[in-house]
Order: structure tokens, then sequence, then C-alpha cells
């Protein structure tokens, strides 16, 4: 029986809602609040593939700038797979790329299959659960992050990310049920994090500092403004050591993993300062 084509459209603001009750139901639990966040960084990088008036595919492809895109949300209803929707979708985001540097954080299992469209390795991402136990030593060099004007805020991620979000970034560090701490040294912004409310606990990210040092004061910080016996989550780069030590000692425990993966060379971020990525959909 031949496929039926899809009617693949750029997603509406509240059709990236559908993306992320899918990546909730394939246990990726998503944040409270990240459509919004989400689509503020690219409104025409969201397709959606209809039958009829069926939803069946869903992917992302933020374009960032011409030079540097993030696929993720690569979803194909269960009852559809295996009938070349998802490559009729996935065909359609990597058009929308065309020329971009395109990552993206992948189940280890597709790895194959996205070397199969030029993807290739960089490193994994190492998902670690613990427990929020509340405790916290005062510390006068962490501050709320919106005491901050928003431009320290988006020089300090310049060299961290490759490429400005401006936009996502304003609505990521100020959305609902979360909570967003800067860290400073000699009175300059020296890191950040965010945790966010989640479908199962919390989520910290990104957790960027310029040492292990000043990660460990900001993860404390943020595991302590959570209730206590919440689960916390945050996504390491496994090529920091200094971040896979401070997630295990804290007893968190690995509990998922992706394989971040360029179809051009990966960039050149200064990962030793990235501690916690900000999300496996976006990069």
């Amino acid at each position: 029986m031949q496929e039926q084509r899809l009617t693949i459209k750029v997603m509406s603001k509240e059709e990236v809602n559908i993306a992320v009750e899918w990546a909730a139901l394939e246990g990726w639990n998503p944040g409270l609040h990240d459509a919004h966040s989400y689509y503020q960084a690219d409104p025409h990088g969201f397709l959606i593939g209809y039958l009829g008036d069926e939803a069946v595919a869903t992917i992302s492809v933020v374009k960032y700038n011409s030079d540097f895109a993030f696929l993720g949300f690569y979803i194909v209803k269960p009852e559809y797979r295996g009938k070349g929707y998802g490559m009729q979708i996935w065909q359609a985001g990597l058009s929308y790329l065309k020329g971009c540097n395109i990552a993206l954080d992948g189940v280890i299992e597709q790895q194959t299959n996205y070397k199969k469209s030029g993807f290739s390795f960089a490193y994994n991402n190492i998902r670690f659960a613990g427990i929020a136990d509340g405790q916290l030593a005062k510390n006068d060099h962490i501050i709320e992050l919106a005491r901050l004007p928003f431009s320290a805020i988006a020089d300090y991620e310049k060299p961290l990310f490759p490429a400005a979000r401006a936009d996502f970034l304003q609505s990521w560090i100020s959305q609902a049920n979360s909570h967003a701490l800067g860290i400073l040294d000699n009175d300059k912004l020296a890191g950040y994090g965010v945790i966010r409310a989640c479908r199962e606990g919390f989520k910290i990210g990104p957790l960027y500092a310029n040492t292990p040092q000043l990660a460990e004061s900001l993860f404390l910080a943020l595991k302590a403004s959570v209730p206590t016996g919440e689960t916390i989550y945050l996504d390491v780069p496994n090529i920091n050591q200094a971040a896979m030590a401070l997630a295990q000692r804290y007893s968190m425990q690995p509990s998922f993993e992706t394989a971040r993966m360029y179809t051009q060379q990966p960039p050149t971020t200064p990962l030793s300062k990235v501690f916690g990525i900000t999300s496996f959909e976006i990069g």
C-alpha cells in the first residue's frame, strides 16, 4: 500500500504544545512552560504533519541564524510509525535548514540513522537525577538573575552558545515556575543557572560557570530553591569531567543519555564552562 503524503505546515504557537505533549508521552519530561520559550527561538522552526485533520508527525528545526540550527521534537505518533511519515517531515525540516550547521541530541539507538543524514557524533550528554535537600549555606555572591541588566546575561552566554538567542533567553530566564540565579566574581557575572518545574520534578538548565567551584555554588543554590524531596535533573556534557564529578558528588544517578551530533564541525564552545545544557530539544 502506497504511503499517503503528509500535509506539512509550520506550527502555530498553540500547536507547539502538541510536540511538547508528545515528548512527555515519550518520557522526555518537558518543562511546564517550555513551549512558549521554544517558540520565541524561531516561530518558523516548528513543523507538523497532518493526515486529514489528524496530526501524526512533528519536528523542530530552530534556525538561530544562517549558520547554526538545532533539530528536535522528531516524533511520529506510535500508530503511524514505519509508514514513511517520519522521513517526509525530516526531509522538510532539513530543507528549511539548508546550509546550516545542524545540531541535535539524539537517542543513542537512532545514532546510526542520523549518520545516514550527514550527522557526526561529538559527545554524549548524560541526564543525572537526584533529590533536592534544601540545604544551603548563605553566599553573598549569588543573586537573583533578574537584578542584572539582560544585556549582561546575553553577553555572558555569547561564547557559550553558537548563536545569539536573545528572544528565547529572555523568555527562558523569566518563565513561570522557575528560579534563575547568577553568581558574581569581582562584581562581574561569572555564571548563571535556571531551575524549572517539569512534568516530573525540576530540571536545572542551563548551568554555566567560569570555574567548577562557582558551578557548585550555583548548583547548590538552585537545588535548595525547590521543595525538599523533589527530584532534580541535570543534563551534563560528558566531556566536562568537572561537571560529571559535580553530579556524582551529590549522589545523582544517570537516567538518560543522548548523542550530541552535528552536520559540520562542532562549534568551538568552551564546554569546560557548560555544567548543564539548556535543553535536549533546543540546545
